[in-house]
């Protein structure tokens, strides 16, 4: 069965039928759980009294016997009051030497499959290693769980007498009764919620697909060619209610506009794209003439790095030459953009090579670290970066004293930042709204594509572009876009 064909109101009831199964088997599983636990708690506990009460009692008979009191005449001092200790208490209690042999047992016939008559050595070795001197062993045989206490005994002046061993049944049938019982009750009380949800589901989607019906309907008959009807739906919803009115106010919109967008779409999407290319073109010509200059100011035949240089400033001019060529390329097929691409780059170098063609010597880049991972396309993001250093670069008069650009990359949790922070005239007031707008400039040349061709490529990636600026003090703009 292939969900996605399923109809909503068959999806409504299959995940409320899903939601109560879960939270069934949810709390069962910590229902198990819970009662394992107190089972474990209990029987923990319940040892440990014994294991006191007991102590006490076998302390008292050694105050009062009078035998000397010493290993081998634990046998004659506890010759009767051991089994009357077992009475009380209702335990097997075995009395061993230091040395790990048995000297004596409340069971009256020791079998050898059931008590030891040495214990084990890796028992004496943990028993006198434990702070406390104390060491539970837990094991299964016949399919019951058994545990076993090992403690010192010894007399009034703390001196080790024998080393006291009690046997222990975990006897877990009134709790696992218990257990049965309340889960076949919480099995009954989930059927019945089952049914409860199955009812409630059916008939809350019935009213849902109700109206989405209309809605769908309603839909499928608009065209742009054609007077539309709007919905009229009674007694529906908040959200149901949100819908027709956007969509009947998109109708409204719709009829408004479809004159004027049939005459003038053609012409102004062509209008654009032509500006939109020319700008496109004129981008990298800039860094390419910068390069030049660069090159031609510095070249030096002497210097030992100048095939270095020559590499770099040759791949520099073949990057900006390849992004020409692809613009070319993609306004021959229908005047298309280069297409985005998503690769692995290193934000920090990517940037630092964009840097690089800028010839102004107050521009200071600040990287966060060496390597910050993240996925873009290298040719735009160059373009980014190019577009917004010259803007600031643009933005600070020519006979400034101090003029200063800095460009910093900053890793923030799953985004990567890149901060252009110039100390220029600043932005107006009334200009901040209107900064992305395209052909919007405050500039005496260019078309005024550049920040709003910025703002598209970093929300291509699924980014934002932010800035805040002062007039006379600068102003700072933020792309940030996210790793993956």
């Amino acid at each position: 069965m292939n969900k996605k064909r399923l109809s909503l109101r068959a999806r409504i009831i299959i995940n409320m039928v899903l939601l109560v199964l879960v939270a069934s088997v949810l709390i069962a599983a910590v229902t198990i759980y819970q009662y394992r636990e107190e089972a474990k708690d209990y029987h923990k506990e319940r040892l440990e009294r014994k294991e006191k009460a007991i102590r006490q009692s076998i302390d008292f008979v050694i105050r009062e016997t009078t035998y000397p009191k010493t290993t081998d005449k634990i046998p004659l001092i506890f010759k009767d009051e051991i089994f009357d200790i077992d009475a009380i208490h209702n335990l097997q209690i075995n009395l061993y030497d230091l040395n790990g042999r048995l000297l004596k047992s409340s069971k009256r016939t020791i079998l050898r499959d059931s008590t030891e008559a040495f214990l084990d050595p890796i028992i004496l070795k943990t028993l006198a290693n434990t702070v406390d001197h104390r060491y539970v062993v837990k094991n299964k045989e016949a399919g019951q769980t058994f545990q076993s206490s090992y403690t010192y005994i010894t007399d009034e002046k703390f001196k080790t007498l024998a080393i006291l061993n009690l046997p222990y049944l975990e006897n877990d049938d009134f709790l696992n009764k218990e257990l049965k019982e309340f889960l076949m009750r919480l099995a009954y009380a989930y059927l019945v919620l089952i049914f409860v949800a199955i009812v409630f589901a059916y008939f809350i989607s019935k009213f849902i697909t109700k109206s989405l019906r209309t809605i769908s309907d309603k839909m499928n008959e608009t065209r742009l060619e054609k007077r539309n009807k709007k919905i009229q739906i009674e007694s529906t919803s908040e959200e149901i209610e949100a819908l027709v009115n956007a969509y009947n106010s998109m109708i409204d919109e719709l009829e408004a506009s479809a004159v004027v967008l049939a005459t003038n779409e053609r012409e102004q999407a062509w209008r654009e794209m032509a500006k939109q290319v020319a700008h496109e073109i004129k981008n990298p010509l800039t860094p390419m003439r910068l390069t030049v200059q660069s090159f031609q100011r510095k070249f030096d035949p002497q210097d030992e790095n100048i095939h270095q240089k020559v590499n770099e400033y040759s791949n520099t001019l073949i990057e900006q030459i390849d992004t020409m060529s692809s613009i070319a390329s993609a306004f021959s097929n229908f005047a298309k953009m280069p297409a985005q691409k998503s690769e692995n780059l290193n934000v920090v170098n990517i940037v630092k090579l964009a840097l690089d063609i800028f010839n102004e010597h107050y521009i200071e880049f600040y990287p966060e670290t060496e390597e910050i991972i993240a996925k873009f396309d290298r040719t735009q993001l160059i373009r980014v970066v190019t577009n917004l250093v010259k803007n600031g670069i643009q933005a600070i008069p020519e006979d400034f004293e101090n003029p200063k650009i800095k460009v910093s990359v900053v890793n923030e949790g799953d985004n990567v930042s890149i901060i252009i922070e110039d100390n220029g005239s600043g932005i107006a007031e009334d200009t901040k709204a209107k900064i992305f707008e395209p052909k919007f400039t405050t500039k005496s040349s260019g078309m005024g594509l550049g920040l709003a061709m910025v703002k598209n490529i970093v929300e291509t990636y699924n980014g934002s572009i932010t800035f805040t600026s002062q007039l006379e003090k600068g102003t700072t703009f933020k792309v940030t876009f996210p790793k993956e």
